[in-house]
């Protein structure tokens, strides 16, 4: 049950991110704090990636958890990337930025670590 329920979160999780991705900058409220984007990218990822982690390690048990947490953080990475692509690809007022992939990379070597760091005190994430 625990299973269904990370799945659904982490793909829920991954569609609010996909389209606020992909919606018209227009539509997005403007906020004039310098680099705010950036942190909500890595907010989102950092989310992202433990959401997948904890979904991945309720689906494969007696996998090793550090092959988990780099798989999450691959996960998260070229699903940034995709995301960067096809806001240059499929969008007309959004654009590609490395430093929002910077961002979303970020968060999720921060989730890594939180994940790494909260299972010393957690039997259930134990490294």
């Amino acid at each position: 049950m625990l299973k269904k329920i990370f799945f659904f979160l982490a793909l829920f999780w991954t569609g609010i991110i996909t389209v606020l991705c992909l919606i018209k900058s227009s539509d997005v409220p403007k906020i004039n704090i310098q680099n705010l984007d950036k942190v909500v990218h890595a907010f989102f990822h950092f989310v992202f990636t433990s959401l997948w982690f904890l979904f991945l390690r309720k689906q494969f048990r007696n996998t090793r958890i550090l092959k988990l947490l780099i798989t999450s953080l691959l996960f998260s990475l070229f699903f940034g990337i995709s995301i960067e692509i096809l806001q240059e690809l499929c969008t007309t007022t959004r654009h590609a930025d490395v430093f929002d992939v910077l961002a979303n990379l970020f968060g999720a070597v921060m989730a890594v670590i939180a994940i790494m760091m909260f299972s010393k005190y957690n039997k259930f994430v134990k490294i």
